[in-house]
């Protein structure tokens, strides 16, 4: 293995772990703002550092500093130490593993040679995906069950029967998927996605596969248990659930291996339904024809949301007094944001009028790709956050009757229809 595809694969799997875990803080700040926004209320906004809350984003870091502070205590009544130890550690790290066969670009020609854009440079796919999808599910099972409390077994048998009716589902979902674009390598599903349908629409999964994707997305929320399909915690009923017993970090991987879930199905909602790390009408090779004037949109661009962010900001700040902390922060924030946006205009314009070899081009491509997936994978984040604040949970006769008299019939009436539609076109 050369050097460059070493950088590459380092590269690519800093990418797949700040995705997965880094993006933890931000999801929780995200949670914390969203609901406070939907119920009409401020949301966390008190908690400081020197005078600086970015926005609440302080209390996210406090939290985990308390998590890790804590003391790790273990109930004497546990019987289970092993698997009561072990359970977090599984949701987290299968969690962790389901981003190893994201692509987040197409693949990196340096010197003529090919690099796959993703952690683990393998052809699995969605197989990898369900493997490790599946296998985390049992980190919350043990959780429960070990804990040797009536709470946390409840929570086991709901997260089973849970996880038995939605899986086939979703599963089945994917099986009209991998009919249509003739692959399980996730990288052929967005290449895929690159070209037109109907001669004018991008063939996201969304367009060519509608309801697929609704299946799955609506699988999606059941297998990270958020709402309206949290019954494995169900706060108001059996007090948390599988982590009842748990304390300190123990409970913190819990809840960053729930966030982890949560990215790793929304980047592969976004990899197999929209397009993934594609610009809408423009593929790999019209994107690395046209790169220049992709470039010249990004000076325009930076600057102008720059300023539209700053002057938000400052709208925003409603502190009269120069001396107040708050104000301050402001006025440092708009500081700091003016040279970042200053630095990514002025290495733009350096890129576009140095000009760019064969390899630069790729790598541009690339980073302009990276960006994009990680738009769209923000954005499904933030739809997964809505929901959960906009929805109830269901009952469990609801679940269990929606996802096998709803959704099993449909995705197998799907998996017929597009079988139908394949022969039928000869593809």
């Amino acid at each position: 293995m050369d050097f460059v595809s070493v950088i590459v694969i380092i590269v690519n799997i800093l990418l797949a772990v700040k995705l997965a875990v880094g993006t933890t803080p931000i999801l929780v700040w995200w949670e914390r703002r969203v609901a406070g926004f939907i119920q009409d209320r401020t949301g966390p906004n008190r908690c400081h550092i020197g005078g600086f809350r970015l926005g609440g984003f302080i209390q996210s870091i406090a939290d985990m500093m308390k998590l890790m502070f804590k003391e790790d205590f273990t109930p004497s009544h546990i019987r289970y130490k092993f698997l009561f130890t072990i359970a977090p550690a599984v949701v987290f790290f299968c969690s962790l593993l389901t981003f190893a066969v994201v692509p987040f670009a197409d693949n990196l020609i340096i010197d003529g040679q090919s690099h796959m854009m993703q952690a683990v440079p393998i052809h699995l796919g969605i197989l990898w995906f369900f493997a490790y999808a599946g296998l985390s599910t049992y980190g919350i099972i043990l959780g429960g069950y070990s804990s040797n409390s009536k709470f946390g077994l409840l929570s086991a048998i709901r997260t089973t029967a849970q996880v038995i009716s939605y899986e086939a589902s979703m599963a089945l979902a994917v099986v009209s998927i991998i009919i249509s674009y003739g692959s399980i390598h996730l990288n052929d599903m967005v290449a895929a996605q690159g070209e037109l349908a109907f001669g004018f629409l991008p063939s996201w999964g969304v367009v060519i596969q509608p309801l697929a994707a609704l299946i799955f997305i609506i699988c999606a929320f059941a297998e990270s248990n958020r709402t309206p399909f949290d019954i494995s915690e169900g706060e108001s009923e059996i007090v948390a659930g599988y982590h009842t017993e748990y304390s300190a970090m123990r409970f913190g991987l819990f809840q960053v291996g729930e966030f982890a879930a949560m990215a790793s199905l929304c980047a592969f909602i976004v990899t197999m339904f929209f397009g993934g790390y594609h610009i809408p009408w423009m593929d790999t090779a019209t994107l690395k024809a046209n790169i220049d004037n992709v470039l010249m949109v990004l000076i325009l661009l930076v600057p102008a949301m720059t300023l539209l962010f700053i002057g938000w900001m400052q709208k925003n700040n409603r502190w009269k007094n120069p001396n107040d902390p708050r104000a301050r922060e402001t006025r440092v924030l708009t500081k700091v944001f003016l040279g970042l946006g200053s630095i990514t205009t002025i290495a733009l314009i350096y890129v576009l009028l140095s000009g760019l070899s064969e390899n630069g081009i790729s790598i541009a491509t690339a980073a302009v790709q990276v960006s994009t997936f990680l738009v769209k994978f923000f954005m499904m984040c933030f739809v997964f956050i809505w929901v959960r604040w906009t929805l109830l949970r269901f009952r469990y006769d609801q679940l269990q009757m929606l996802g096998w008299k709803v959704l099993l019939p449909l995705a197998l009436l799907n998996i017929v229809i597009t079988a139908i539609v394949i022969v039928f076109l000869g593809n």
